[in-house]
């Protein structure tokens, strides 16, 4: 039996109904280790519901522009994982928040970090940690592409969603949608800007953190964008996000930033629906261009491709989640990179060609 701790970002809570794919992921992955007979320990902020054992540190709210907010995050988090390897005989310590380098524990204990966020958002020295035993991998082909050389890099695996929960007996309805945290590299407003182009009702689901940019974006570039037909509906829980995503035409992601993965597109494929999204980053490789949706460059593109949408196969986009984005797959790859880890094996990795046999699928 593994003991692996899995460490949240310090700001955001996990659970069924997280919003962040980082947290998303954690949960898929505490989920993972206790049906399979492991012990799962969490760090994540109050809040948050696990499968196996919480360690709660507390909710720190203030300014995100505010070093003391950060510094009682960290704290926090620090102790935290202190007291998790004090109680427990930790095979594996697994980071998943945006700040992990900033409460890396002392102990001699193999640490995974997962970046979930582009590799030029990180410090360039975290990307080559002197710690020992602390390896990094990346979500995606196409991040980790993106990665600056480092021998603490392993081969991604790539992120996946639970495809036979996303099935919903909902009526499909003539509406396109979005789905995610309201802030500016998601480029929401643009997708707004395409609906009304489209003369299409479009709904916007998703939470507004209490983030200084993420405020002025909404007041700035959504609030003013909305009216009758196109309505933001706040956060929804796991069963809403499956309502919503089954009866929507097609999903837009309109992002500006050179995304990691997209698990709503994922999970939107695996709901039947097609996804329409700007060629950003891993986006290009999730979405088949005129088979499970469109690559479009701009809101015009964006706006025609909705109309287009209806020639979208639906099975055939639940096909390609299926055997593409699969929950069942990435836990099977974490899980056998928790059980190397723990052994201290480096032989099972392929260098020569930044592969391994459990992040091909």
């Amino acid at each position: 039996m593994l003991t692996v701790l899995q460490v949240a970002y310090p700001m955001a809570p996990v659970g069924e109904d997280a919003v962040g794919g980082a947290e998303q992921v954690l949960s898929m992955l505490d989920e993972a280790l206790v049906e399979h007979g492991h012990r799962s320990i969490v760090v994540a902020c109050e809040g948050s519901t696990v499968r196996g054992t919480l360690l709660a540190t507390p909710r720190v709210r203030g300014s995100s522009a505010d070093v003391r907010t950060w510094a009682a995050a960290h704290d926090g988090h620090r102790a935290a994982i202190a007291e998790a390897l004090r109680r427990w005989p930790v095979d594996v310590v697994h980071l998943h928040g945006a700040d992990w380098y900033r409460y890396l524990p002392a102990a001699d204990v193999p640490v995974l970090v997962t970046l979930h966020l582009p590799p030029s958002w990180y410090p360039e020295e975290a990307l080559r940690p002197t710690r020992p035993r602390t390896l990094l991998h990346c979500v995606s082909p196409s991040q980790h592409r993106a990665c600056p050389p480092s021998g603490a890099l392993l081969p991604p695996i790539r992120n996946g969603v639970s495809v036979r929960r996303m099935h919903a007996a909902v009526r499909r309805r003539d509406l396109c949608a979005s789905l995610g945290r309201i802030c500016p590299e998601k480029g929401f407003h643009m997708a707004i800007d395409a609906a009304r182009r489209a003369d299409a009702p479009f709904l916007l689901a998703g939470c507004v953190f209490p983030y200084d940019e993420h405020r002025r974006y909404w007041d700035a570039e959504i609030a003013p964008r909305l009216d009758a037909r196109r309505r933001f509906v706040g956060p929804v829980t796991f069963r809403g996000k499956r309502r919503l995503l089954s009866a929507a035409r097609c999903l837009l992601v309109p992002s500006l930033a050179p995304e990691t993965s997209s698990l709503v597109a994922m999970e939107a494929m695996a709901c039947g629906t097609p996804v329409i999204a700007f060629a950003a980053g891993a986006l290009r490789d999730i979405v088949a261009h005129e088979r499970t949706g469109f690559l479009v460059r701009d809101t015009r593109e964006m706006a025609d491709a909705i109309a287009a949408a209806r020639s979208i196969d639906g099975d055939e986009c639940r096909r390609e989640a299926e055997e593409r984005f699969s929950a069942e797959r990435a836990a099977r790859a974490y899980l056998a990179r928790y059980e190397w880890l723990a052994a201290g094996g480096t032989d099972a990795l392929d260098r020569t060609d930044g592969t391994m046999a459990d992040a091909r699928a």
